[in-house]
Parts: C-alpha cells; sequence; structure tokens
C-alpha cells in the first residue's frame, strides 16, 4: 500500500523521530517515494514522520513541486549557527488548510548524511534556511502550530474540529 501523508493530531508527528543507523536499499526507496509524494501534495520539503515514518530523514526542493530541478535527501541532519530572526507565512502538508506567520531563524548551517553515506555540510539563508528549521522540527515531534499563539492555536483546532466533524457527517 502507497504510503500517504499524515496528518494533525496524528500521534507520529508528536514523536522524537529514531537516528537512521544504515543507509539501507529501504531508506533509498522511502527517500524516492517521499520526493515523488513531497511533489504529488504541492510541497517543497517533507519528513518521514509526516509518511509515518519516525526516522530522521527529510526531502526538499525549493524548486518543486513543478520544475524537479534540486531535489535533496538528508539523513540524520544537524542544524547549528542559527542567527538572525525571520518572520515567513508556512503552511505544512500535515496541518490541513492552515498557513499562518512564524519566526524562525534567518541563517543556519546543517549537517547530514547523503543516500550514499557521505558527509553532507551546508551554509542555508532564506527559503532554504526556514526549510530546513520546518522540516527538522518535524522529526522533534514539533509542528509549526506548536510555534504560534495559543489564540491562533485555539483559532485552528476550533476549526478542525468543525471541518472534522463535518468530513465525518458526509
Amino acid at each position: 500500500m502507497p504510503r500517504t501523508i499524515v496528518t494533525y493530531p496524528n500521534p507520529v508527528l508528536a514523536k522524537k523521530a529514531a537516528p537512521v543507523v544504515e543507509i539501507t536499499e529501504e531508506i533509498r526507496a522511502l527517500a524516492a517515494e517521499m520526493l515523488e509524494i513531497m511533489y504529488a501534495d504541492k510541497g517543497i520539503g517533507l519528513a518521514a514522520p509526516q509518511v509515518a515514518e519516525s526516522i530522521r530523514l527529510i526531502t526538499v526542493d525549493l524548486s518543486g513541486p513543478d520544475k524537479r530541478e534540486d531535489p535533496h535527501v538528508f539523513v540524520n541532519p544537524v542544524l547549528s549557527n542559527l542567527e538572525g530572526e525571520v518572520e515567513s507565512e508556512e503552511g505544512c502538508l500535515s496541518v490541513v488548510g492552515y498557513r499562518t506567520t512564524v519566526k524562525r531563524a534567518e541563517r543556519l548551517h546543517l549537517s547530514a548524511t547523503d543516500l550514499d553515506g557521505k558527509p553532507v555540510e551546508m551554509d542555508a539563508d532564506d527559503l532554504m534556511a526556514i526549510c530546513l528549521q520546518h522540516e527538522v522540527d518535524h522529526l522533534d515531534g514539533v509542528l509549526f502550530i506548536d510555534k504560534i499563539s495559543k489564540l491562533k492555536r485555539t483559532l485552528y483546532e476550533r476549526k478542525l474540529k468543525k471541518w472534522l466533524k463535518e468530513k465525518n457527517e458526509d
């Protein structure tokens, strides 16, 4: 059965993901599937917990979903040297029907491994820095709605309950 994106409040989204111990063919296949799911759902980033796999693996492609020119897969990503502050509007494939402004670091450094087991080091800013923070948050069981005010969160929760109730009545 093909994987699909799990949505809030699925408990896997609130769980800290386990490190990838070995890069196997299954991990490579998962990464390829995650890229396809990300593109199909019009995203630019996806973390393994979003497809119910609680491991430290993310995919990012800022040229997506249409061009698909710059896909990245990061295994066990670690962010460091977070600097500056920027506000941007975010949404999430796992948080249905909601976008809001979130504060993030403006610049950062990424350390990870690629699918060949080689180390990856990258400095990122702008949208790439925001996207990396968003996806790595998923690996730590944090959603962007965990970073917003209680009022905005409560309004979203009410909207979601109403939407789920209407969906179940159909």
